[in-house]
């Protein structure tokens, strides 16, 4: 049975995120709130908590994985940004997109979109998500919390823990996050795509 941790959304306790991600670091999946909805997470290297998500999800290969980073710096770490791309991140991050851009080594292969060598990347503007990245002091590899039998995304936590409380170590309640996903931008060639209208402005991009 999975735990429950009640986090307070604009000043989460110290304690109970130490917690959190020492549940991560021992290769726990936990569902957690963000700026969109809520999504599930896992430690980046960890390859059997990966699978876990990946089966929760019902991913197939061709699904880009999203590393939710602590800040904007931190993006250059995992993918190749030019200069024209580091200025549109700086501009909306933190913010509710997803940017698809190719991987760097420090990326797993993995999770890599197979044929294309891309990841997504993300920095949300919430202050559990950000204390969890923080404290984990790398990226948590994150999917958002949409069930493969759902149309949307699942968002209130105690059903988020009656729905996958044999299947995820750990579920935050860190109050309404909302029901839209990140809006998702491949930046990955020199055309910019949306390829999934979320929460994000899209009007940059048309």
């Amino acid at each position: 049975m999975s735990q429950f941790f009640s986090i307070h959304p604009d000043n989460p306790q110290a304690r109970l995120v130490t917690q959190a991600v020492e549940i991560l670091r021992k290769g726990g999946v936990i569902a957690y709130p963000t700026d969109s909805c809520y999504a599930l997470g896992c430690q980046l290297g960890n390859k059997d908590a990966v699978e876990r998500i990946t089966r929760i999800r019902g991913f197939d290969g061709k699904h880009n994985y999203t590393l939710v980073c602590a800040d904007f710096s931190e993006l250059a770490t995992y993918a190749k940004v030019d200069n024209q791309q580091f200025r549109l991140l700086k501009q909306l991050t933190p913010g509710p997109y997803t940017f698809i851009l190719p991987a760097t080594r420090e990326v797993p292969r993995r999770l890599q979109q197979a044929k294309r060598k891309t990841i997504g990347l993300r920095v949300p503007d919430n202050a559990i998500a950000k204390a969890l990245v923080q404290e984990m002091g790398e990226p948590i590899m994150s999917a958002s919390l949409m069930l493969p039998s759902d149309e949307q995304p699942l968002f209130d936590a105690w059903e988020i823990r009656e729905r996958l409380e044999h299947h995820v170590d750990l579920v935050i309640e860190g109050g309404y996050c909302g029901l839209e996903p990140t809006t998702v931008v491949d930046l990955s060639d020199d055309n910019v795509e949306v390829i999934r209208k979320g929460l994000g402005d899209t009007s940059l991009f048309e």
